[in-house]
């Protein structure tokens, strides 16, 4: 008998039930913890972590670490395609238990980290600067483009003085309630600060929160677009 083909293998990972349900909560994007992982499978952490062990030999998901928090994603935009393809012949309905952060609608929605800006409108303006290639982003490094640094230029934000620093220009920064990335580094507090000096934003004093004025909630949606 031949040498048993690899995809053998990785069906066998993806056809336990309990592993499904925690490759299933990771189609989303987020990264997630071993305990909200078991909590999704509805096993005990010691057997999420022996079912995580055994998806990382089989190279479907991976570890990341933020602090002295782990987190676990899909290894790559493959393994995403064929799990979506999988749920596309299953014809589920997928309902998650989980959902990390906080509950507090405006702290999900923006708020300071490290002073950056962090929650939904933090990922959106990540995703956007991926999308449009005003960051190139490779092996979980993150570098200005050519046309990202016009961009943040045009925003009066002084690159020449950030890169002079010896913190990171800018850096993936894993987002506590998204769960994906959002902007860190030293661009990060710098595209933060210059958005409260042009009062687009301020700071809640009881809370991390960041609350947009009307004008500043449609020119960061503006400056999100591209336009």
């Amino acid at each position: 008998m031949g040498k048993e083909p690899q995809f053998v293998f990785a069906a066998s990972l993806i056809a336990d039930p309990s592993r499904a349900s925690m490759l299933l909560a990771l189609v989303s994007g987020k990264a997630l913890t071993a305990g909200e992982l078991a909590r999704e499978a509805g096993v005990t952490l010691q057997t999420a972590s022996s079912h995580l062990a055994k998806l990382q030999q089989g190279e479907l998901v991976c570890l990341r670490k933020q602090g002295r928090h782990k987190y676990f994603t899909l290894a790559g935009d493959h393994v995403v395609h064929s799990l979506a393809s999988l749920i596309g012949l299953a014809r589920d309905d997928i309902q998650l238990r989980i959902r990390p952060g906080p509950n507090d609608v405006a702290l999900r929605y923006a708020r300071v980290c490290y002073n950056h800006l962090a929650g939904e409108v933090g990922t959106r303006l990540f995703d956007s600067l991926i999308l449009r290639k005003l960051l190139n982003r490779s092996d979980g490094m993150v570098n200005l483009s050519a046309s990202g640094a016009a961009f943040f230029r045009g925003l009066e934000i002084d690159l020449d003085s950030l890169s002079a620093k010896r913190s990171p220009l800018c850096r993936e920064c894993l987002d506590w309630s998204e769960r994906r990335p959002h902007l860190g580094g030293t661009l990060g507090r710098a595209l933060l600060g210059r958005i409260e000096e042009l009062g687009w934003v301020k700071r809640d004093n009881a809370s991390r929160a960041l609350h947009f004025s009307h004008s500043g909630a449609r020119l960061f949606a503006e400056l999100i677009a591209g336009h």
